[in-house]
């Protein structure tokens, strides 16, 4: 395989919605590898087919020479590789109240076996307190985290132009060049904020934002029940209380 030297070697883990979008984007300027357990998925990403239904990510596929390959072989895609990206599901347990994140942590176990020196980014949700945990545990200082912020029906659009990027755990050069890879992937990298923060605060950071956004679609239901009762317009308030900057629109 021959790979331009100035290409960074970035290994996603999984090949779903979010992480295509992640794939795609990174793959226009470095070698991207995709790992995933379904041989499908595999070979319809090796054949310049999406794994799902978007037209962003179709077209991006059909028309950019994007350097993405994808592979059910994971010691090969590790090996070497730079930096790794987690975005594996995690599914929360409503009867031990608690995050299933046994996919993450089988995931860094299988990185580490092979290759101990690549930086680690998880983009799962997991529980405050999940990367001190998994660092202490494997005996790296080599795992982030850094969530992701989409939104339902534009996550590309979020992708190219995030609000803002988000690490948090050890800060280190090789943390850096990564940012500045993801900066150099979007399309308005002089206008983006890269913050960086211990692990835990990061992990909040996600936490506060998702519940931030439930609190706020539950006000403006208020509103639209309040419309109805009262005969009003709930588009017509929600309008007047949205243009209010220190508000907003969704």
């Amino acid at each position: 395989r021959v790979v331009d030297s100035n290409k960074k070697r970035i290994v996603v883990v999984g090949a779903g919605y979010v992480r295509m979008l992640t794939s795609v984007m990174l793959s226009v300027k470095n070698e991207v590898v995709v790992v995933d357990i379904d041989e499908k998925r595999v070979n319809s990403i090796n054949n310049k087919i999406s794994t799902v239904k978007d037209v962003g990510i179709e077209e991006s596929l059909k028309n950019n020479q994007l350097n993405l390959s994808a592979t059910i072989d994971y010691a090969s895609a590790y090996d070497g590789a730079e930096y790794i990206i987690i975005a594996t599901p995690t599914n929360y347990d409503v009867n031990t109240k608690y995050f299933d994140t046994s996919i993450v942590e089988k995931v860094i176990k299988e990185i580490l076996s092979v290759n101990k020196s690549a930086l680690i980014i998880i983009k799962s949700t997991i529980p405050i307190g999940f990367t001190d945990k998994v660092t202490k545990d494997n005996n790296s200082t080599n795992i982030v985290f850094s969530p992701e912020f989409l939104r339902e029906g534009s996550a590309l659009t979020d992708n190219l132009l995030p609000s803002r990027i988000i690490f948090g755990g050890h800060e280190s050069e090789k943390l850096k060049s990564f940012a500045r890879i993801v900066l150099e992937s979007t399309s308005d990298k002089d206008s983006i904020d890269i913050l960086y923060m211990n692990s835990r605060e990061a992990e909040s950071v996600k936490l506060f934002s998702n519940s931030y956004l439930a609190l706020r679609v539950a006000f403006f239901n208020e509103i639209d029940s309040f419309g109805i009762y009262n005969n009003l317009s709930s588009e017509k308030i929600i309008n007047g209380v949205s243009l209010d900057n220190r508000i907003g629109n969704f």
